[in-house]
């Protein structure tokens, strides 16, 4: 028998020895669809309550009222989820991202549905008359963290912020129009404009930017909107008598140049003709100069030739030549009879005789 107590069994310890095991649970169908109904429960309450949407249009401003750094937090939330605490403890308000619209007018079937909607603004112009204008302002939410701390939140920005400054500062703007300059759409576009920068004056440090300010419509009342009528129409039929009367003058310029270009064209029509004839005229003179000379040089070289034809037959030789020309001249003769004696004899073998004779050589010459 082993006496030693370390080497003993004890049944405590055999029982720890053994692996633990946890206990099984057998839920039947009805308990597991119990725990998923559970499981879906909690995860619902748990969105409801510790989770906030900030749809992809919308921008997130977070307020902690209980907790780490309370107060409204300068970051902006876009779209996604976001975790807060319950029960008041913190808070998410949502601005619109996109661009808003104000609609001031008197017929709000005129107006698009989803703007915001104000009477039309009533304005007094510069020579005392009132108008009523229909506006749309066209703005967008530049800054929400600074809408939230200087307007507030939901939709008072535009209770608190754009329509209280939006009638005045067109007041202001288009009052400076007389009544038929609202009829001038540049000029009237450009006190829009102005208003436009006025209301950005009085908002851009509120978190808001003005986009656009257009005039859609303006009505007076209808004893001054009948004046305005027929006084335009008046000033319409001045201006069109004044056109009428500047296209005659203009007409009457306009033949008077085509007259004064027909009798330009004409005077140098003819003065081309005299040119050309003057021209022919000279050419005609010259061809018949050139003639003359060139007859004039024929005629020279002629004589000339004859004078040189007569300077060699003066010369030495030219009396044989003669006595030559006179053998051929006998030739054709068989009888000839001439007196052989007296002053007048012609003896023809002599033929210093017959040239003395026939003045060819003068008498005592050899």
């Amino acid at each position: 028998m082993d006496n030693n107590p370390m080497n003993q069994q004890s049944p405590i310890g055999d029982k720890f020895k053994k692996p633990f095991k946890f206990p099984k649970i057998s839920l039947g169908v009805g308990g597991a669809l119990t725990l998923l109904l559970v499981v879906v429960a909690l995860g619902i309450t748990f969105y409801n309550f510790f989770l906030v949407y900030v749809r992809p249009y919308d921008y997130g401003i977070k307020v902690v009222r209980v907790g780490i750094s309370p107060g409204v937090h300068k970051e902006v939330y876009h779209a996604g989820l976001t975790f807060i605490l319950p029960f008041g403890l913190q808070q998410m308000f949502r601005f619109p991202k996109g661009i808003q619209v104000l609609e001031l007018t008197n017929f709000p079937d005129t107006a698009a549905k989803a703007a915001r909607k104000d009477r039309a603004a009533h304005i007094q112009t510069s020579d005392g008359f009132f108008v009523d204008i229909d506006v749309s302002i066209l703005y967008h939410i530049k800054d929400p963290y600074l809408v939230f701390t200087t307007i507030g939140p939901g939709n008072l920005f535009e209770d608190n912020g754009i329509i209280p400054k939006a009638e005045p500062a067109l007041k202001e703007t288009l009052g400076k129009l007389t009544t038929e300059e609202f009829y001038n759409s540049p000029l009237r576009v450009q006190k829009t404009e102005e208003a436009r920068d006025r209301l950005n004056n009085d908002l851009n440090s509120k978190g808001i930017e003005v986009d656009q300010v257009l005039v859609r419509y303006f009505k007076y009342s209808q004893e001054i909107q009948k004046n305005i009528e027929e006084k335009k129409l008046q000033d319409q039929m001045v201006f069109t008598n004044r056109a009428e009367a500047r296209a005659a003058k203009e007409e009457a310029e306009l033949k008077k140049i085509i007259q004064e270009g027909m009798v330009i064209s004409a005077v140098e029509l003819e003065k081309g003709k005299a040119y050309v004839t003057r021209k022919i005229a000279e050419r005609d003179l010259y061809v018949r100069k050139i003639k003359a000379d060139a007859d004039l040089l024929v005629k020279l070289s002629e004589a000339e030739r004859e004078r040189l034809k007569n300077d060699a037959l003066k010369g030495i030789g030219s009396e044989r030549m003669v006595g030559l020309k006179m053998a051929d001249a006998y030739k054709g003769l068989d009888v000839i009879v001439l007196p052989s004696d007296g002053p007048h004899a012609v003896n023809p073998l002599n033929l210093n005789s017959a040239l003395q004779l026939f003045d060819v050589r003068k008498g005592g010459a050899q």
